[in-house]
Formats: structure tokens, sequence, C-alpha cells
């Protein structure tokens, strides 16, 4: 099989893979960066961990790769216009003007209403072709009491449960 082939094969059954839909956020200290992504996942339970794959054309590429800690805001279903948002022509702090946007201590943006927002400290990144693996340690995380995931499958939005409730 060519590289054309085996690329066009592999988009094809990335789209097959449901994944839970994020926002990435972070901070350079004056300016606040937020973009969509599905590529996150758990890394390690110790230390408690996760990874996120960033696109080098990301605006936001250059801040996470001068060292910035990040924020994984995990997307309810009522959130899908947020991930439009963060994935479309939109750019920089146009991309807070709708959300329950808060800032951490460390002043990392994240969002209030998120079904989980994980404030990470990041802890390493790796180079790989057209994206950077960064690993954020985990140092704080707010979730909610419904979960009403957010998920992309196919090229489209969609979700896998009725809204529940956690019982504490």
């Amino acid at each position: 099989m060519s590289q054309a082939d085996l690329k066009g094969e592999m988009l094809q059954a990335m789209r097959r893979l449901a994944k839970s839909v994020t926002i990435i956020t972070t901070s350079n200290g004056q300016e606040r960066f937020a973009m969509s992504a599905t590529a996150v996942d758990s890394l390690s339970t110790e230390p408690p961990s996760l990874l996120i794959c960033v696109n080098k054309t990301a605006s936001l590429h250059a801040v996470l790769d001068a060292g910035a800690d990040f924020c994984v805001n995990i997307l309810g279903l009522e959130q899908e216009g947020l991930s439009h948002l963060c994935s479309g022509p939109v750019k920089g702090e146009a991309r807070f003007q709708q959300g329950d946007w808060r800032s951490s201590e460390g002043g990392i943006p994240y969002l209030g209403d998120a079904q989980s927002a994980i404030l990470c400290q990041q802890d390493g990144k790796f180079s790989y072709g057209t994206h950077t693996i960064f690993i954020g340690r985990i140092v704080e995380i707010h979730n909610s009491v419904e979960i009403s995931p957010l998920v992309y499958l196919n090229g489209a939005y969609t979700t896998t449960a009725s809204s529940l409730v956690v019982a504490n």
C-alpha cells in the first residue's frame, strides 16, 4: 500500500474511533489560547497525568512549546457551539467570548461548567511528525455532577448516553 493510500485509510479508520471532545486552553501571561481537540488521553495514575497531541501549526503550539501549563476541558453535549468556536476561523481572545470561562491561580483559563476541567503542569514533550505530544501532570480537577459527553464520530458530534448524574 502506498503512503498516500495508507494515509487515506488511516483517516477513514480514525473516523470510526469515537472520542470525547475537549478544548485545550493555555496562556502566555498576556493572552489566552484555546483549541478544540480529540487527541487527548490519560497517561498514568502515578503520577496522575495525561497527554495531548497538538499540531505544530496550531496557534497555541508555540506557547505550549515554550513550556506553558494547560487545561483539558472535557465538553458536554450542550457545549458543541464552543467546540465549533474553538476550531474555526475565530482566533485569539474572541474564542473566550462565550462560555463560563474562569482562571486558575496560575492564570490558566478553564470552563467552569465543563464535564471536567483538568489543570496540568507541563511535564515533558515529544515531537513527532506534524504534532507535538505534551505531557501534563495533573494538579487540579473540577468535575461536574451531570455527565452528558460530547463525542466526535465519523465527522459529526454525538453523545454516548442520556444525561447521567454521578452519585457522590
